[in-house]
C-alpha cells in the first residue's frame, strides 16, 4: 500500500501511468498523493502478474518498478524480505495506517519482530530472553533474505524455517504481520472463500509485547483471543486503543518517611524495564527498595530454582501478562489510603469504546458548484434504487426459504460452517453406502471419495420419528467450530428430507479399539496416544470456543491416522457448558457406555469435566493391562485406596511392580518409568470421588513432563 498514512478519500481518485514512465496516483483528480519516480526514455508498460506482482516494464524487458520490492504488512509466495524491506502492522483491524510492529532483519542479520511505540522499543521474536542459537538461529549471515515459497515453507538466511500445517502445492497463501503484532501464514479456502490460518509465530497472543500498553495486563479468555485489562487504581488513557495502556487514579507522595500499600498479584509478570535487578532479596527488603524509590511503580517477585528470591524494581509496567503458567509475584505499589476489602484488589477491565468522531484528512479540497435541481435528482435515484434492491433481497429470502429441502431451522444454522452436500452426492460417493467401516449407537459411518477425490468417512444418522435430530444439531454446529491436531475434522454435512448425514476425514488405522488387541501398538506408541487424546480432552474443556464435554470417551471414540496420531471423534452425546464458568449441568438422560461412565451418573451427582476424565483413565488403563473395562470394574472402583497404594510401590521399587500390570505382550519391550507414570495418572483419573481427579490439563501437563 503505497500511500497507507495518506490515504485518498475515494472521489475522483486516479491512477495513471504517465508518458515519462511515471506511475502517479492523485486524490480528487488534483491533489499528489505518490508517485513511482520511475522515468524512461523508452515505452513502458505496467502488467499485474499471475503471482500478484505489479510491474512496470520497460519496452526492452527491463523492470523499472516492481511492487514486491515494496511490501506493507503481507508477503506473498516468492517475494522476497530483503536487507533493505521490513513488513509494517496496520494500526488497528481496519485501519490500514502503520502500526506499532515491524518485521526486518536487525543489526546480527536475524529476521526479528520489533515493537515500537515511539515510547518504548523491544525485539520480542525471536524470544530475547533465549540466545540465538538456541532457537536453531545464526547471527552475522553475508545476506538478509527470506521467502514464502508455493509450498508453503518459509526459509530465513538466518536458518528459521517452518512449513505451514496444509504444506505442500495448492493452496494460494499469503503472510501478514498483524495489527496485533503476531506474524501469521494463511491458506485460501476458495470453496468457503475465506482464509484460514496454518502457521503463527505466537499461539500465546500475550506474549507480545506492548498489545495492552502500560500499567495494563494482557490474559486469555476461552476463545483464546487476548483480554486487556487495567491495574488497580488506573484507568484507559484512551478508551478507544488499548495500546495507550492505564494511567493512575492516584498520586504518591515522595517521601522517606511515607509507606506505601503493596498489593500482590499472584502468576503476574511484567517483562523488561527493570530498574533495579536484586538477586537472594526478602520481601520486605524488597518492599523497603521499592518504597524508597519515587520512580517505582512496583516490583516482581520470582524464586529461583535454588530456593532464593531475585527482586525486580520496575519503573514501567509494560508487557504484562497473567496466565497460571506463570509462576512469579508483582506488587503493585499504591497509596496507603488503599483498602483492598472496599476496592477491587485485582483489575478493573474497561470496554473499549468506538471513537465518536471521525478524523480528517488535512487537505483543502475545492468543491465544484453543483446545481440544486441535479441535487435533488440524484437523491431521488438513490432512493428509488434501494428501495428497489431492498424490495429484491425480501423476493430472494422468500424464494430461498421456501424451496429449502427441509425447511427446519437448524439446517440454516449449520449452512456457514462447512460445506453442505447433497444426498445424491454422498450417495454416489460411499458407492450406494457399500462399504462399512463403523458402527455407533447414533449411526453407520461408510467410506467413500468426494467429487473432488478426497477420502472421507461418511456417516450416516440412523433417525427415527423425532429422535435423533438433536444429535445432529449438536455435530453440525459444535464439530465445525473446533480446530485441533487430536479432534477430527468435519469436512461437511447433508440435511435433505428424512436423511441426515456428517462427513469426517478418513483414517487410514481406523479406531483404537480395532487396533488395542491387535499387537500393532508398541509402547511408545500406546503412550502417544493417551498424550495425543488428553491434549484433545483439554482442548474440549478449557480452550475451544464453548466449554464442550465429550461424555462418551471409550477406544472405539478414538481414531488413528496413518502416523497412530490419536484423534477424538463423534460429539453426537457432547454437552455444553455455558461460558459462565458454572460446571453444573441438568442432563436429561445418562450419556456414555457402560464400562466407561464415571460414578456421577448414576449417584445423581453434578456432571462436570471429570466425567470425561474418569472415562479417559479407564481407556488408559485398558490399553496399558490389556483389559477390558468390565475385567477392571472391581478394582478401578477402589482406586481411593489401591491406587494410592500401587503408587507407593512404584516409588519403593523402582517400577518392579510394573510387570504384574502391564499387558504381558509388552515385558521388556517397554520403558518401565514412563509406564509408571501412565499407570499412575490413569489411577489418578478413576478415583471415585471427582473432586480427586485431576483435570485434562493437568493430565497433559504430567505426561510431557
Amino acid at each position: 500500500m503505497a500511500n497507507r498514512d495518506r490515504p485518498v478519500n475515494g472521489r475522483d481518485t486516479r491512477l495513471s501511468l504517465q508518458d515519462s514512465g511515471d506511475l502517479v496516483l492523485r486524490d480528487a483528480g488534483r491533489l499528489f498523493v505518490w508517485n513511482s519516480g520511475t522515468e524512461s526514455s523508452l515505452p513502458v508498460v505496467l502488467k499485474l502478474h499471475d503471482d500478484g506482482n505489479l510491474v512496470l516494464h520497460r519496452e526492452d524487458g527491463v523492470d523499472i518498478w516492481r511492487s514486491f520490492d515494496f511490501p506493507t504488512n503481507t508477503l506473498l509466495p516468492l517475494q522476497s524480505l530483503q536487507r533493505n524491506t521490513k513488513l509494517v502492522s496496520s494500526r488497528s483491524f481496519g485501519d490500514y495506517f502503520s502500526g506499532s510492529y515491524t518485521l526486518l532483519f536487525d543489526n546480527n542479520c536475524v529476521l526479528s519482530l520489533l515493537y515500537d511505540s515511539g515510547d518504548f522499543t523491544s525485539i520480542y521474536w525471536p524470544p530475547p530472553w533465549r540466545r540465538i542459537w538456541d532457537e536453531g538461529r545464526t547471527s552475522y549471515n553475508a545476506s538478509k533474505i527470506a521467502t514464502l515459497d508455493l509450498r508453503g515453507s518459509f526459509l530465513s538466511s538466518d536458518k528459521f524455517q517452518i512449513n505451514t500445517s496444509d504444506y505442500g502445492l495448492g493452496p494460494q497463501r499469503r503472510m501478514t504481520l498483524d495489527h496485533d503484532g503476531n506474524l501469521r501464514v494463511y491458506s485460501l479456502d476458495k470453496g468457503m472463500r475465506i482464509w484460514n490460518i496454518t502457521w503463527q509465530a505466537f499461539r500465546e497472543p500475550c506474549k507480545v509485547h506492548g498489545i495492552c500498553g502500560v500499567n495494563s495486563v494482557c490474559s486469555y479468555r476461552h476463545d483464546s483471543s487476548p483480554r486487556c485489562s487495567c491495574l488497580a487504581g488506573h484507568k484507559m488513557k484512551n478508551a478507544t486503543d488499548w495500546s495507550k495502556g492505564c494511567v493512575p487514579e492516584f498520586e504518591l507522595p515522595c517521601r522517606d518517611s511515607y509507606s506505601p500499600y503493596f498489593l500482590k498479584h499472584n502468576h503476574y509478570q511484567f517483562y523488561g524495564y527493570d530498574k533495579g535487578f536484586f538477586p537472594n532479596c526478602t520481601l520486605d527488603q524488597c518492599k523497603k527498595l521499592c518504597s524508597s524509590d519515587c520512580e517505582c511503580k512496583g516490583f516482581q517477585y520470582d524464586m529461583e530454582t535454588t530456593g532464593t528470591y531475585t527482586c525486580y524494581t520496575k519503573p514501567t509496567l509494560l508487557n504484562g501478562l497473567q496466565t497460571p503458567g506463570v509462576w512469579s509475584w508483582f506488587y503493585l505499589k499504591l497509596p496507603q489510603s488503599w483498602e483492598p476489602s472496599g476496592r477491587n484488589s485485582t483489575i478493573d477491565h474497561i470496554n473499549m469504546r468506538c471513537p465518536s468522531s471521525v478524523t480528517q484528512l488535512s487537505r483543502q479540497y475545492r468543491e465544484k458548484g453543483e446545481d440544486g435541481w441535479f441535487k435533488y435528482l440524484l437523491w431521488c435515484t438513490v432512493a428509488i434504487g434501494a428501495f428497489e434492491i431492498f424490495c429484491l433481497l425480501i423476493y430472494l429470502y422468500q424464494t430461498r426459504k421456501s424451496s429449502s429441502p427441509t425447511g427446519q431451522g437448524y439446517v440454516q444454522a449449520g449452512s456457514g460452517l462447512f460445506k453442505r452436500y447433497t444426498y445424491a452426492e454422498l450417495k454416489k460417493a460411499s458407492n450406494n453406502f457399500s462399504q462399512e467401516i463403523g458402527r455407533g449407537g447414533s449411526g453407520v459411518v461408510y467410506k467413500g471419495t468426494l467429487p473432488d477425490n478426497r477420502i472421507a468417512a461418511i456417516k450416516f444418522l440412523d433417525i427415527e420419528p423425532n429422535q435423533g435430530e438433536a444429535e445432529f444439531l449438536a455435530e453440525v454446529n459444535l464439530i465445525g467450530r473446533m480446530n485441533h491436531a487430536n479432534l477430527i475434522e468435519s469436512w461437511g454435512y447433508c440435511a435433505e428430507g428424512k436423511y441426515r448425514l456428517l462427513i469426517f476425514e478418513y483414517l487410514e488405522h481406523g479406531s483404537l479399539a480395532e487396533n488395542l488387541y491387535s499387537n500393532k501398538l508398541d509402547w511408545k506408541k500406546i503412550y502417544d496416544i493417551a498424550v495425543g487424546t488428553a491434549k484433545g480432552l483439554a482442548y474440549l474443556h478449557e480452550e475451544c470456543l464453548e466449554w464442550v464435554l465429550h461424555c462418551d470417551v471409550k477406544p472405539q471414540n478414538i481414531l488413528l491416522d496413518s502416523n497412530y496420531e490419536p484423534k477424538v471423534a463423534d460429539f453426537g452425546l457432547s454437552k455444553l457448558l455455558n461460558r459462565s464458568g458454572e460446571e453444573n449441568m441438568n442432563v436429561s438422560r445418562i450419556r456414555g457406555t457402560r464400562g466407561y461412565m464415571a460414578p456421577e451418573w448414576v449417584s445423581r451427582l453434578p456432571i462436570t469435566s471429570k466425567v470425561d476424565v474418569y472415562s479417559y483413565g479407564i481407556v488408559v488403563l485398558e490399553m496399558v493391562i490389556g483389559r477390558n473395562p468390565k475385567e477392571l470394574h472391581d478394582e478401578t472402583r477402589k482406586g481411593g485406596t489401591e491406587g494410592k497404594m500401587l503408587m507407593n510401590i512404584c516409588v519403593m521399587n523402582e517400577g518392579g511392580w510394573i510387570k504384574k500390570m502391564v499387558d504381558p505382550s509388552f515385558v521388556g519391550e517397554y520403558e518401565a518409568e514412563r509406564m509408571g507414570k501412565l499407570v499412575e495418572v490413569a489411577l489418578k483419573c478413576v478415583q471415585e470421588n471427582r473432586d480427586d481427579r485431576p483435570t485434562m490439563r493437568e493430565v497433559v501437563s504430567m505426561l510431557v513432563d
